[in-house]
């Protein structure tokens, strides 16, 4: 049965954060609130606990998946940036905005796009995710939590414990946040190309 931890959505309970930590540490497979909808996360380090992501989801090896970070301050071991892309990361964190970049070698190949190399990365702003990455103390690999054959992020904690099988360890619930997704943007390449419009403002960047 999944637990559910009801949490002030800005000053969430330590103690709850500390137990979601140890529980991701664990092997568990969560979901939690964030700027954009909520999401799906699990331990970077966790193979199996990847393919229960994967399965919730409903998507490949080919999905991107995105490493959910408290700052930038880690960007270095996971992603290779450019100046000019560097420049955007720091207008857009935090922020609704999911960003992909070519991973290190320091990023186990089972989270790369299988062709690309490559992988997200996103900072969020909600109070909730900063304090679990805080407890935590490293990146979440996530995924945007959208049911298989939806195409809707679903933001309703409510929904969320109605819909979701067992296999879901935990249940961060924070209420309500916004249904859109992030807004993605490959910098992979020599400009930034926008993948996915969503609740992230391009204008911020100076892209719209």
């Amino acid at each position: 049965m999944t637990q559910r931890f009801h949490v002030h959505p800005v000053n969430p309970q330590l103690r709850l954060m500390k137990q979601a930590a140890e529980l991701l540490r664990d092997g568990a497979v969560i979901a939690y609130p964030t700027d954009s909808s909520y999401a799906l996360g699990c331990h970077v380090g966790d193979a199996n606990a990847l393919r229960t992501l994967r399965q919730l989801r409903g998507v490949d090896e080919k999905h991107h998946l995105t490493l959910v970070c408290a700052d930038l301050t880690e960007l270095g071991k996971y992603a290779r940036v450019n100046n000019a892309a560097f420049r955007i990361l720091k207008q857009g964190t935090p922020g609704a905005f999911t960003f992909i970049l070519e991973g290190t070698r320091d990023v186990p190949k089972r989270l790369l796009h299988p062709k690309r190399s490559t992988i997200g990365l996103r900072v969020p702003r909600h109070p909730v995710v900063q304090a679990l990455l805080q407890a935590l103390g490293e990146p979440i690999l996530s995924a945007t939590l959208i049911p298989p054959e939806s195409t809707t992020p679903l933001n309703d904690p409510d929904l969320i414990a109605s819909t979701l099988p067992k296999s879901l360890t935990l249940l961060i619930d924070a209420g309500e946040v916004a249904e859109a997704a992030t807004t993605v943007i490959d910098l992979t390449g020599d400009s930034p190309v926008i993948v996915r419009r969503g609740n992230g403002d391009l204008s911020v960047l100076g892209l719209e």
